[in-house]
C-alpha cells in the first residue's frame, strides 16, 4: 500500500511543480506517509522554500482520494491563503477560504463544503473563536476533517517571534479530533526550544509525534552588515545603489511612518517603489504584491505586515532600514530571497534608534494583573460587552484590549458571545511566571540581534544557531567569510538630497469628529446632558500640525531625545532649541491655512511648562501673532493621568482647563483663528477639549501645533 501511495504522490508532486522528473526533498515523503499511511502527528521545521506546502497539499490529495474529508489549514495572513490557493489550484486541489476579506462568499464555501466539493479549507486561527464559525462550521469538520495543517506553527508558542493569541486556540481544536485524523504543523523559524513547545500542543498529550528537520542555512543568500550613523545616510545608500542590488526585493522598515517615509524618498529619487504596512488598504496590498511578484517594482518597502508566505521564489533581495528584535525573526524576513535563485543579496543598515522601537512594541503586548482583572469585574458586573463598552469601563488602548481579550479566551476564562465577550465562570490567575519568561526571553533575544550586528564570525551560522539547527556551519559567502560585497560609499550629492528630504516636516493631525462611547458612565456632562455622538462642527478644530511623528526617520530622534525622561523616570524641560524653531517656522510658513491665526494659545503643562511656553512664545513672535498666554488649569484639578483609551483619556483632561475671562473678551476682539500649541499629541482627546473651550469662547477656529505627534 505505501508503495501505491508513494507512486500516486510522485505524481503529483510532479503535477504541482510541472516538472515532469520531480523528485521529494529529503524529509518530504517521510512527512506524507507518516499522514497519509499512518494517521500520525508529524511537526515540519525546514527553511523556506524547501516544499512545506507541497506535503500537507500531496497529503490533502491522498487522503481525499482514501475516502476523507478536506483538509483544514490554519494559515496567519491573507497574503499568504492567497499564494496557497493559486499553488493549491495547480496542483489540482479545490480550494477555499472563509477569512474576513470573503464574507460575501462563506454561504457558497458553506454550500460546496456540504456537497463534499472542497479538498482544502483555509481559514485564519481568529475563525476559532468567532462563534457563528465555532457554531455551525467546526463541529461538522471536526468530524469529517481528513488532515489538519498549522501552518507558521512557531505562532502557537508563547517563545516563537510571533506569537498570536488565537493559534493557542488550536489545541482545543487538535484534541477535539479523532484520534486517527493526522496532523501536521509547519514552521521555517523554530528554535529547539519552540520545537518543544509545538509537538507537546500537537501531541494533545497521548500522540506520537514525528518531527522531521533539516538545515536551515540558505546558500544562495548572501548577508552583510552596513552601519550608517545617521537615518539620511541609510536613505541615501539605498537611493543610489538600489538598482545594483539583483532583481526584485524587499525592504523592510520597523515602524509605518519609516516605511512611507523612505518609500516617499526612492520615489522622488526615481525609484519604482510601493510602501505595504499593516494600514495598507487590502486591494492595494494585492496589488502591490502582484506588482512584486511581476517584477514591475524593484522593491516593495514594507514593515512586518509583509512576513509570513510571501511566494515570490526568485525574489533578489531583501534590506532592513533598522533591525528586527530578535535573530528568528531576522532570520524569516530575509529567508523571502534567494529560494529560486543562485544568489540573493541581504543586507541590514541597523539604526541608534531600534531599541527604542523595540521597547515600544514589546511592552505594548504585555498586560498587567490589575487590567485583567478590571476587565474581569466589569464582564462580571454587566454580563456580555462590547469592545467599545469595555474601553468606557476599563482604562485600556483598544488594540491592547482586543488582544488582552484574545488571551483570556485562550486561557478560559472569557468567550465571544453574541453581543461582545463574557465570562465563562473559569478562574483565571495571573501566570507572572510565564510573563517574566517571555520578557526575560524577549530581551535576550533583543541582546543577541545587537551582537550580531557587530559579529566577527559568521553571521549565517549565527542565525542557524540561534534555531538550534545541528548543521550549523559557516557559509562562506558573507561579508564576515568572504569580505565586503557591498558598496559603503555615499556621494555628497545623494546624502544632501536624502537629509533635504528627511528635514521635512509637517504631519497633519486629524480632527476628532465623534466622542469616545461610554462617557456617561464616567460622569463627563454638558451642562446636564450627557457628552454623546458627533461633535459639533462649531466646536472642532481644523486639522491641525506636528513638527514630525516620534517614530520617523528624521527628525523623530531629535523629537525623542527632547521628551525623553531622566532615569528616575521625570520628564526633562528646556527651553525650545534652536533647530526645533527653525523647524517649527517651516511646517507654519508651509501649512496653507485659508485664514491666518491671530494669536496664540498654549495648555498649561505640568511636565514640561518652560518647553511648551518658549514653543508658544517663539511661534508667536516670529509669526507676530498676539500671544494670549495659556489656558488655566482648574484650581481642583487632579495631576493628568497617562490614560490609554479615548473614553479615559477624555475623562482626564474633561474639567482640566477653563478660559480666563481677560483671554475670552480678547479672542472676541481679535474674531479670528488661534493657533493651540502643545508639546506632544497622542489621542488627540486634550486638543479637542481645549479646542472645544476655545470655540465657544469666540475663536472662529482652532488650530493645533505640536512639536511631536505619536503617530
Amino acid at each position: 500500500m505505501t508503495d501505491d501511495i508513494h507512486t500516486d504522490g510522485l505524481a503529483t508532486l510532479r503535477t504541482l511543480t510541472g516538472q515532469s522528473d520531480a523528485e521529494f526533498h529529503e524529509g518530504q515523503w517521510e512527512a506524507i506517509d507518516a499522514l497519509v499511511a499512518q494517521q500520525r502527528r508529524a511537526l515540519v521545521v525546514e527553511r523556506t522554500g524547501w516544499g512545506k506546502s507541497a506535503v500537507y497539499f500531496i497529503a490533502a490529495l491522498l487522503r481525499r482520494r482514501q475516502g476523507f474529508g478536506p483538509a483544514l489549514i490554519v494559515s496567519p495572513l491573507l497574503a499568504l491563503m492567497r499564494d496557497q490557493i493559486a499553488a493549491a489550484e495547480r496542483a489540482g486541489v479545490r480550494a477555499a477560504t472563509i477569512n474576513s476579506s470573503n464574507a460575501t462568499e462563506w454561504r457558497d464555501i458553506e454550500r460546496s463544503l456540504n456537497d463534499d466539493a472542497v479538498d482544502v479549507l483555509l481559514i485564519s486561527p481568529e475563525r476559532l473563536v468567532n462563534p457563528s464559525f465555532r457554531a455551525n462550521q467546526l463541529p461538522h469538520l471536526i468530524e469529517t476533517v481528513g488532515l489538519v495543517v498549522v501552518d507558521e506553527a512557531h505562532c502557537i508558542s508563547d517563545w516563537g517571534h510571533d506569537f498570536r493569541p488565537d493559534y493557542r486556540r488550536i489545541r482545543e481544536l487538535l484534541a477535539a479530533l479523532p484520534f486517527d485524523t493526522p496532523v501536521l504543523a509547519t514552521t521555517a523559524t523554530a528554535n529547539s526550544r519552540v520545537v518543544a513547545d509545538i509537538e507537546e500542543q500537537i501531541a494533545t498529550g497521548h500522540h506520537d509525534v514525528l518531527t522531521v528537520r533539516g538545515a536551515l542555512a540558505r546558500p544562495s543568500l548572501r548577508l552583510g552588515v552596513l552601519r550608517l550613523p545617521q537615518p539620511w545616510q541609510r536613505l541615501a545608500w539605498l537611493a543610489e545603489h538600489l538598482d545594483e542590488l539583483p532583481g526584485s526585493g524587499i525592504i523592510y522598515c520597523l515602524t509605518v511612518a519609516a516605511a512611507h517615509d523612505t518609500a516617499n524618498m526612492l520615489t522622488r529619487a526615481g525609484h519604482k517603489v510601493l510602501a505595504y504596512t499593516g494600514r495598507t488598504d487590502d486591494a492595494d496590498r494585492q496589488d502591490a504584491e502582484q506588482g512584486l511578484k511581476d517584477n514591475q517594482v524593484k522593491a516593495l518597502v514594507a514593515t512586518s505586515a509583509l512576513g509570513m508566505g510571501f511566494d515570490k521564489p526568485d525574489l533578489g533581495f531583501v534590506v532592513h532600514i533598522g533591525a528586527p528584535s530578535s535573530p528568528v525573526a531576522y532570520y524569516q524576513q530575509v529567508g523571502r530571497a534567494g529560494r529560486a535563485t543562485s544568489n540573493a543579496d541581504v543586507l541590514l543598515m541597523p539604526g541608534a534608534e531600534d531599541p527604542y522601537i523595540w521597547q515600544y512594541f514589546a511592552t505594548s503586548s504585555m498586560p498587567t494583573p490589575d487590567t485583567v482583572q478590571k476587565v474581569l469585574a466589569a464582564l462580571g458586573d454587566a454580563g456580555t460587552l462590547s469592545v467599545p463598552a469595555l474601553e468606557s469601563r476599563v482604562d485600556i488602548r483598544r488594540s491592547h484590549l482586543e488582544l488582552m481579550l484574545k488571551v483570556l479566551a485562550v486561557d478560559g476564562a472569557v468567550e465571544r458571545a453574541n453581543g461582545g465577550w463574557t465570562l465563562t465562570g473559569e478562574r483565571w490567575q495571573y501566570d507572572a511566571n510565564r510573563y517574566e519568561r517571555v520578557a526575560a526571553a524577549r530581551l535576550h533575544e533583543q541582546q543577541a540581534m545587537l551582537h550580531y550586528e557587530e559579529l566577527t564570525t559568521c553571521r549565517m551560522q549565527f542565525l542557524t544557531a540561534a534555531l538550534d539547527d545541528p548543521h550549523s556551519a559557516p557559509c562562506g559567502r558573507c561579508d564576515v567569510c568572504a569580505g565586503v560585497w557591498y558598496p559603503t560609499g555615499i556621494s555628497a550629492k545623494s546624502e544632501q538630497a536624502a537629509r533635504h528630504e528627511l528635514d521635512r516636516v509637517g504631519v497633519p493631525i486629524e480632527v476628532r469628529s465623534r466622542w469616545p462611547s461610554g462617557l456617561d458612565r464616567l460622569g463627563i456632562l454638558d451642562a446636564g446632558t450627557p457628552v454623546s455622538g458627533t461633535i459639533a462642527i462649531t466646536d472642532q478644530p481644523t486639522e491641525g500640525r506636528s513638527v514630525a511623528r516620534l517614530t520617523d526617520l528624521g527628525w523623530g530622534s531629535r523629537l525623542r531625545d527632547l521628551l525623553r525622561v531622566d532615569q528616575d523616570g521625570n520628564p526633562l524641560d528646556t527651553e525650545l532649541p534652536p533647530d526645533l524653531a527653525r523647524a517649527c517656522f517651516a511646517v507654519l510658513h508651509d501649512w496653507g491655512w485659508e485664514t491666518r491665526p491671530v494669536a496664540v494659545v498654549w495648555i498649561p503643562s505640568r511636565s514640561r511648562p518652560h518647553l511648551v511656553e518658549s514653543l508658544a512664545q517663539c511661534v508667536g513672535q516670529a509669526g507676530r501673532l498676539e500671544i494670549l498666554g495659556p489656558l488655566n488649569l482648574a484650581s481642583n484639578a487632579p495631576a493628568t493621568r497617562r490614560s490609554s483609551n479615548s473614553a479615559f483619556r477624555v475623562r482626564d483632561v474633561w474639567g482640566q482647563f477653563h478660559v480666563p475671562l481677560n483671554m475670552t473678551e480678547r479672542i472676541r476682539d481679535l474674531g479670528g483663528p488661534i493657533l493651540l500649541v502643545d508639546d506632544y499629541v497622542d489621542t488627540r482627546w486634550t486638543i479637542t477639549v481645549a479646542a472645544r473651550l476655545l470655540r465657544r469662547a469666540g475663536a472662529s477656529d482652532v488650530m493645533p501645533f505640536t512639536l511631536a505627534s505619536q503617530s
